[in-house]
């Protein structure tokens, strides 16, 4: 057993042993907008319900531990105090991991991990139409937890409107577990997922990936390459050699690309695109 003080431990060691630990968490993907309206779509994982009446969730955007610098997210929320939390199901999790790249200040999310943008009912943030539950919150307070890097920034949100979609529901008009089929983070690139265990998702370029909006017409409008199978083409830095706007119109390399996508070989899927043997 060890035995450890956390002011003996540098900052990622203590970040690591706590995330390892702490698990599996809920997802908060909030949407939130600046004062000029420009969106910002990003995932955190210190989040969760800590009221019904009122209906208050509290999710972390914590100061980065590499620089010490603030996400946008808070900033956001601190000059328009409202956010709307979208829930993270299966269907969306590699999505959402190529949103939490830290694309510049001003690039849309929405637009890089190929989500829609559907407009809230009583707030400015859009909400993410793929989600299966959206909550449109008010934010009623943040508090700093401190100045270095790795301090959490606690927002707490009252939900205000939610929406719910009815495909989720059982008869007694109840969330399926099954149905809505949530992920949660573990430590590192694990995930867990709530019909069949634990999975890993590789995280997310740090040079910035392409984003799917940059992928060639033909493999973005695919009939067989889900949102999943293309965010993870689209965690590149660039175009492989080769690629062009025309590549991927072959229906059977997507097939087969698809096939490499989920056995983890996205370069030799993208190999398949570009060739379209």
């Amino acid at each position: 057993m060890l035995h450890l003080d956390p002011n003996d431990l540098q900052t990622p060691k203590l970040h690591g042993y706590l995330l390892g630990a702490i698990g599996p968490r809920p997802i908060c993907f909030a949407s939130t907008v600046d004062q000029e309206g420009q969106v910002n779509l990003a995932p955190y994982s210190f989040f969760n319900v800590f009221s019904a009446r009122p209906p208050v969730l509290i999710f972390s955007p914590a100061r980065r531990v590499r620089d010490n610098t603030v996400k946008h997210t808070l900033e956001n929320v601190q000059a328009v105090p409202e956010v709307v939390i979208n829930v993270v199901n299966y269907s969306m999790v590699q999505q959402m991991s190529l949103a939490s790249t830290e694309y510049p200040k001003g690039i849309n999310e929405f637009v890089k991990a190929g989500f829609t943008m559907e407009p809230s009912e009583l707030i400015k943030p859009p909400r993410v139409k793929e989600a299966p539950v959206q909550l449109e919150c008010k934010v009623i307070d943040v508090v700093s937890l401190g100045t270095e890097g790795g301090a959490g920034n606690l927002v707490m949100a009252e939900v205000v409107r939610l929406h719910i979609d009815e495909q989720i529901l059982n008869d007694e008009g109840q969330i399926h577990p099954e149905k809505i089929d949530l992920v949660s983070r573990m430590g590192g690139n694990w995930y867990s997922r709530a019909k069949s265990g634990l999975f890993e998702v590789a995280k997310p370029n740090s040079d910035l990936g392409i984003g799917i909006d940059a992928l060639p017409h033909a493999i973005r409008q695919s009939t067989v390459l889900c949102g999943n199978d293309l965010a993870q083409l689209a965690n590149v830095s660039v175009l492989p050699e080769g690629a062009h706007k025309d590549s991927g119109k072959n229906l059977e390399a997507h097939q087969q690309a698809k096939a490499l996508i989920e056995q983890g070989d996205v370069q030799q899927a993208w190999q398949i695109l570009i060739n379209e043997y």
